[in-house]
C-alpha cells in the first residue's frame, strides 16, 4: 500500500483511493485522500 505524509493528521497514513498521475516535468506522482481524517495527500515518487 502507498503512503504519504498528511499534514493534518502529523504523520505518514495510507492512502484511500490512490490515483497515479504524472507531472509537468515527467515526474510519477500518487494523490489520494487521508484513511482517517479525509484530506487531501499527495506523493511525488513511484508508490
Amino acid at each position: 500500500m502507498t503512503e504519504a505524509y498528511c499534514v493534518k493528521c502529523r504523520k505518514k497514513v495510507e492512502i484511500k483511493d490512490p490515483e497515479e498521475t504524472t507531472l509537468k516535468n515527467g515526474r510519477p506522482a500518487v494523490k489520494g485522500v487521508c484513511g482517517e481524517c479525509g484530506t487531501k495527500v499527495f506523493r511525488i515518487g513511484k508508490p
